[in-house]
């Protein structure tokens, strides 16, 4: 009954933030018996991925995306559970991405605390070297990344849990051998179902897609466990850069990661080595067009934020962003009889978009994006700081009340 609970969790993580998405909901309609199903398909070694839903964004910048059915990802929370202990172990400390406690904020303010380091807060000049690289997500060889995988199972398959059993000798052992493969072998792009028109493929360059990835190679972005494997797949990297070329002020978000150091002059005499290394062991390639060194006086951008000594700013993307959406809530609420759901939906774009400000000097931006009338502010109000936008208690329109 062990594994039947790890799936029920499982599903309760997937589940997070999902309650009204149609896979889910479809899901959930007959639950126990989909969970039951699953945990039948699993233990008797007969589970098969279904089908991914194939689409394309445009934010932050245009990507190709493979959404799992809901019941797969239950499935990869499950493996996740499983392998993330094992795998904190490996990373790096500055290894930001898809780990509790260190998302895009914590990246931003680990940049911000290497810089005042090398640079004795301020005080001294230094050099920050920021690279990126090109597909990588794509270029991601399977091959190599299970092997990575099981270095890492086999290294701690001896460590006992509580009860003093081997982990080597658990249940949880058996089935990672067994569905790690599975998911990494997956190939989404033979059995998907395309969301969106073809044109919406139109100027997507061909390193950025699965449909023209090399052999063995290319994991779908939108998986819980792509972006895990991401972090496996570049350790070696992490480790080379601190250990080897003995880089103490580096951190690296998914494919984008910073070097600073005081002397420009070895920062360029690391990056042919940084090249090479890529290239050789990991089959992965610096982008050529995002190369960057400067002085750290004259700025950095890193995950959306310009950083700039003793102050930081938020991207002029960002901001436009919101206000295509501030004017797009205006027009819908104008000419149309908004419903709770609805509101709830603008409401959440609103707060995750002053949560990104909150963490930059903005509040002259606020007042000025927040300037114009808008008709969604007849429904809720910002407080005082302008740091959150709350609906009123009843959802109902407020024609007394004018925001600006």
């Amino acid at each position: 009954m062990d594994l039947l609970e790890d799936i029920f969790q499982a599903y309760y993580e997937a589940r997070r933030h999902k309650r009204n998405t149609v896979n889910q909901l479809r899901f959930e309609i007959d639950l126990e018996e989909n969970l039951i199903a699953l945990y039948e398909e699993i233990r008797d070694r007969k589970y098969t991925i279904g089908h991914s839903t194939c689409f394309m964004v445009d934010y932050p910048v245009k990507r190709e995306v493979f959404a799992a059915d809901f019941r797969d990802r239950v499935v990869h929370h499950l493996v996740v559970g499983y392998l993330n202990s094992f795998i904190e172990r490996q990373l790096i400390y500055d290894c930001y991405s898809c780990r509790k406690g260190k998302g895009t904020l914590f990246g931003i303010n680990r940049l911000e605390h290497h810089i005042r380091s090398c640079s004795e807060n301020f005080q001294r000049e230094c050099y920050v070297l920021k690279l990126d690289l090109k597909g990588y997500f794509m270029r991601i060889n399977r091959k190599k990344l299970s092997a990575f995988l099981n270095r890492i199972i086999l290294r701690y398959a001896d460590c006992k849990d509580k009860n003093g059993v081997k982990f080597r000798d658990s249940y949880r052992f058996d089935l990672l051998t067994y569905l790690l493969p599975v998911i990494l072998y997956n190939d989404p792009t033979g059995d998907c179902v395309f969301k969106g028109k073809p044109s919406d493929w139109d100027g997507l360059p061909p390193s950025k897609s699965l449909f023209h990835s090399p052999k063995d190679c290319g994991l779908p972005i939108g998986n819980l466990t792509s972006q895990l494997f991401s972090n496996v797949y570049l350790n070696a990297f992490d480790q080379y850069v601190k250990r080897e070329l003995k880089v103490r002020h580096y951190g690296r978000y998914v494919d984008d990661f910073f070097l600073i150091d005081r002397d420009k002059k070895r920062l360029l005499d690391l990056l042919p080595k940084i090249r090479d290394y890529l290239e050789e062991s990991v089959g992965v390639q610096l982008h050529p067009n995002k190369i960057y060194l400067q002085r750290i006086d004259k700025g950095v951008c890193f995950l959306g934020t310009y950083l700039k000594p003793f102050r930081r700013y938020i991207l002029n993307r960002t901001v436009g962003h919101f206000v295509l959406h501030l004017k797009s809530f205006d027009r819908w609420v104008r000419t149309k009889n908004v419903r709770q759901e609805e509101l709830e939906q603008m409401r959440a774009v609103m707060n995750s978009y002053l949560g990104v400000l909150q963490r930059t000097r903005t509040y002259r931006i606020k007042r000025k994006l927040f300037s114009f009338p808008c008709e969604l502010f007849r429904y809720g109000y910002l407080n005082g700081r302008m740091e959150i936008f709350v609906l009123y208690p009843d959802y109902k329109r407020r024609d007394d009340v004018v925001e600006g």
